[in-house]
């Protein structure tokens, strides 16, 4: 699914926003010392975690400087971390330029994660990520 310039900034734009408030929510209401909300539907249906469970207070811990603590709940919280962050300022200076470095780049990722050698390693990690969460009883 190739989504055009204007969508895909659009998409980012509001999604990064939803994080930072959803991230604001969790630090204020101290998400990562209470018992979690579950907001995961696939583990409030299955009582099974899913690969991202975890990831917000992931973030979470990242945002108080408690990386190791990030990277053992969940290590996709770096990368969603580094989305929060990135995202809006590419999106920015894209505008500012008048530039689509980001719509390009977003291109050729698309372009590069449909061919197996890179798909493949990536589903893998997901999988295993998804093991570990299980194990260690998220």
């Amino acid at each position: 699914m190739s989504l055009s310039r204007n969508k895909l900034y659009t998409l980012l734009f509001i999604s990064c926003m939803v994080g930072y408030v959803w991230l604001y929510m969790g630090i204020k209401t101290n998400i990562t010392e209470k018992k979690p909300v579950e907001v995961c539907l696939v583990k409030h249906i299955t009582n099974i975690p899913c690969p991202s469970c975890g990831t917000t207070r992931s973030v979470i811990s990242l945002a108080k400087g408690k990386f190791k603590d990030a990277l053992q709940i969940n290590p996709l919280g770096y990368v969603v971390a580094t989305i929060m962050i990135l995202a809006p300022i590419w999106i920015l200076i894209d505008i500012l330029i008048k530039k689509e470095t980001l719509f390009g780049f977003y291109q050729k990722m698309e372009k590069y994660l449909k061919k197996p050698q890179f798909a493949f390693p990536l589903i893998v990690l997901v999988i295993i990520n998804w093991i570990w969460n299980i194990t260690k009883g998220l």
